[in-house]
């Protein structure tokens, strides 16, 4: 299940699309209606101009704003992304060996150079074996905030039912997507993370910056 959350859970599962219910919960949880990656389009409505997803219209007006200057934050640039190929290569030999301590290690290494380039507050990254799930599909990661402790990413290496391990590309983007989540609170400042268009925009630009060795 998908989240946009204020300051709450954020889980990721671009396989599927919950039906919107954007009522807060005590832990501050805001479910949305969110599309995956290749089928945003089928999902959006067009105000003006612009590009929202079918949530949008749901939104308090406050949030609608948080939403808006989402959507027009469009990439977020790496400082001298280069020096970090050799983590991004170190990563994806780890999961070519199905090894969970080293996926774990050098996904914390790569968040930790991250967000020291990009001056955010440090991470914690776990790795977990098989993804969980239900019959709505399965979670691929989450992202746990935190006011005192550093935030925590979790991820899963092993689909639910095969499971196999990750691909390579899915699981850095995953990470990635998760990372999104903890620069919106802390990078940009916003008091809610939705996804929105920017948001996957986003998290591409950094995808790209990483893969572009």
């Amino acid at each position: 299940m998908c989240y946009a959350a204020y300051r709450g859970r954020v889980g990721y599962n671009p396989e599927r699309t919950p039906e919107p219910d954007l009522q807060r919960n005590q832990h501050f949880f805001i479910k949305a209606h969110i599309s995956a990656r290749f089928d945003i389009i089928t999902h959006c409505v067009v105000k003006s101009s612009q590009m929202v997803f079918s949530y949008y219209k749901r939104l308090t007006a406050s949030q609608k704003h948080v939403y808006d200057k989402s959507d027009k934050e469009t990439s977020v640039k790496i400082p001298n992304a280069s020096e970090l190929y050799p983590l991004v290569n170190a990563l994806e030999t780890a999961l070519k060996k199905e090894d969970r301590g080293e996926i774990e290690m050098f996904s914390q290494k790569l968040i930790s150079a991250l967000t020291y380039r990009l001056k955010a507050p440090a991470i914690k990254v776990k790795v977990l074996a098989v993804r969980p799930h239900n019959s709505r599909g399965e979670l691929h990661g989450l992202y746990n905030p935190s006011e005192r402790l550093p935030a925590m990413i979790t991820l899963w290496m092993r689909t639910a039912q095969q499971k196999r391990v990750v691909a390579f590309k899915t699981f850095l983007r995953t990470l990635l997507h998760e990372m999104c989540h903890h620069l919106d609170y802390e990078y940009f400042g916003f008091p809610y993370s939705f996804h929105t268009e920017g948001f996957y925009k986003r998290e591409s630009s950094l995808f790209h910056q990483l893969m572009d060795r």
